[in-house]
């Protein structure tokens, strides 16, 4: 009998900035900014621990080129980790780790194979029969469906395709590598392991088709847990596939209705509840990093709104208050109604606030919202876009759009809710 354990990651993004949080002090700093690498750690930690045959990385390890020699040099530690263990690496280049975008350079450990990039590259397992194909990016932006060019299965081996692929755009994802879950199906892999869609999702069991997600949410948008797959294989067959936790700082869209409330310390005591119920049931020892969003109807809608800044400190001393670092509130969204401003039959201006409320995770949107700026911020002189103080402008600079609708709605809906007979 043959059996075998491997480890499948992508989009690990090394030593990338959590966006929203690089203005932060102290502990949560800290923690903050060692994210990416702690997130890597574990994924080092697992593979020991699990004693897998072998790891995959499916691209985008870095997040583009290099400050400094650091961020190489915590890869290589790594790696060396895993060579002591036994441990084989098999990894591929992504958009972000392209040759053209990483310019140092550092030797690899024995254990460590590349996936060229001129042409796919396949590497035999033996012992355990098992050949792993992939090919690497040469370039940022990668248009050809490298799939097609991909080998034939070796056969009675288990064959298992790496590719770094838009896959026709998933969530929102530019299409780098395009092809078709019909290009994946019928080529006779037993399982693809992609990269590049930062959602973890199983896009088929027949074969295995599977992107693992990120290994550390970044921001907002990426929320939950996020880590590897462990698959488990016997003659030939899958009979057990695990997603494996790896993230350390866990982001979190948080709804707290204010119905009912008052005063502005009732405010305060429900973002403080709605907090520990979520490090008690979602955080799995990790740190929160929560979005609040405050919902339903309010007299105090208007005080609100007038001390915005407020609110966010009250809801940030509260997160503090339960813990060392066991929360932290990014950002508090204000989608509260004034009661005494009636809304006629259907309550349009609530269709709206969902609506709203939605935007900032709709991929599709916010593709397109990149889409329609990038052209208008390319024209902007230097001198404007480096110096820039408009808290929008800023915001759309760093293409942080779902932070930009965030900023917006609350002022939107203070002109919206008037109604006039």
């Amino acid at each position: 009998m043959t059996s075998f354990k491997f480890l499948h990651a992508a989009d690990i993004h090394l030593d990338s900035p959590l966006i929203g949080l690089s203005n932060q002090e102290g502990a949560v700093a800290k923690r903050i900014r060692s994210a990416t690498r702690e997130a890597f750690k574990r994924l080092v930690e697992l593979a020991i621990e699990k004693k897998v045959d072998f790891l995959i990385i499916a691209g985008d390890l870095y997040d583009g080129d290099w400050r400094d020699y650091k961020t190489g040099l915590f890869f290589v530690e790594q790696m060396g980790r895993l060579n002591a263990a036994a441990v084989p690496v098999y990894l591929l280049y992504g958009n972000h780790d392209a040759e053209s975008q990483i310019t140092k350079r550092l030797e690899l450990p024995d254990n460590v194979y590349e996936f060229g990039a001129s042409k796919p590259k396949s590497f035999r397992l033996g012992e355990i029969k098992v050949a792993i194909h992939g090919q690497s990016y040469r370039q940022r932006d990668v248009t050809d469906n490298l799939v097609l060019n991909y080998p034939e299965p070796v056969p009675d081996v288990f064959n298992i395709g790496v590719l770094h692929t838009g896959l026709g755009g998933m969530g929102g994802h530019k299409n780098y590598a395009p092809c078709s879950l019909h290009d994946l199906e019928n080529k006779g892999y037993d399982y693809w392991a992609l990269g590049h869609v930062h959602k973890a999702v199983v896009l088929s069991k027949r074969p295995y088709i599977v992107f693992p997600g990120n290994l550390q949410g970044r921001h907002a948008r990426e929320t939950g847990a996020k880590g590897a797959c462990l698959v488990a294989v016997e003659d030939g067959e899958i009979v057990s596939f695990t997603s494996e936790s790896c993230d350390v700082v866990r982001w979190l869209k948080l709804s707290v209705s204010l119905d009912d409330v008052h005063s502005m310390d009732d405010i305060n005591t429900r973002i403080r509840d709605a907090i520990e119920t979520a490090i008690d049931d979602q955080s799995d020892g990790r740190m929160l990093v929560c979005r609040i969003l405050l919902e339903g109807r309010t007299k105090f809608h208007s005080q609100i709104i007038a001390s915005e800044d407020e609110v966010l400190v009250e809801a940030r001393a509260s997160a503090l208050g339960l813990g060392h670092v066991s929360a932290w509130v990014e950002k508090v969204k204000i989608n509260t109604i004034d009661p005494g401003i009636p809304n006629p039959p259907g309550d349009p201006i609530r269709e709206l606030q969902k609506l709203l409320q939605e935007a900032g995770s709709d991929e599709a949107l916010l593709a397109q919202m990149k889409y329609e700026t990038e052209g208008l911020v390319r024209r902007l002189p230097y001198e404007v876009r480096k110096d820039a103080e408009n808290q929008l402008l800023k915001l759309a600079l760093d293409e942080n759009f779902d932070a930009l609708i965030d900023d917006v709605v609350p002022y939107l809906f203070a002109r919206l809710n008037v109604w006039e007979d």
